[in-house]
């Protein structure tokens, strides 16, 4: 699925765009981030320090947005009857289980669930969650940039075939 995504993507936008901006764009967006991008840059051939490079950069631009201008854009919102229900809703999920960790461990909770690539975690719901339980915002983007480098790691590790070549190595 991802390499039919990452294919309909490079036919779409290929001859627009390069595929490194779209990489960059796939690393900024929500619910992808930097773990779709790893797997878009590996499936059309970008090298792999490039992949790293662009991805983290891509991974870390709406870092500082979220903390800093989430809450009074959601304060905002909220004064507005259509889109009350919708940040309700999102304030609802992002204190729900997902926050236990961020609210338990703090900085080290941000820096796990932002850099363990698992459904529902990432940077996006990771810098929402700390600004809504009201994190501090240099630690929060602290945590939030060493949980990207780890995710990075993992995603180049498993998007490149790397943890394949360290395991025949052994």
């Amino acid at each position: 699925m991802a390499e039919a995504f990452a294919n309909w993507l490079q036919e779409t936008f290929g001859g627009v765009v390069s595929l490194e901006l779209l990489v960059l764009f796939i690393s900024m967006l929500p619910i992808l981030e930097l773990r779709g991008g790893m797997v878009a840059a590996a499936i059309f051939g970008i090298p792999v320090w490039e992949a790293f490079l662009i991805c983290i950069i891509g991974n870390l631009l709406p870092i500082p947005f979220i903390l800093w201008l989430i809450t009074p854009i959601f304060d905002w919102m909220k004064k507005r009857k259509i889109f009350r229900g919708l940040v309700e809703k999102l304030e609802k999920r992002a204190s729900g289980e997902k926050s236990q960790q961020i609210r338990k461990f703090e900085f080290w909770g941000l820096m796990a669930f932002v850099g363990i690539p698992l459904p529902g975690t990432g940077a996006w719901t990771g810098c929402l969650i700390a600004a809504l339980l009201n994190m501090d915002k240099k630690r929060a983007l602290l945590a939030a940039v060493l949980g990207v480098l780890v995710a990075s790691v993992i995603m180049g590790l498993f998007s490149y075939g790397l943890l394949n070549w360290i395991i025949s190595l052994f």
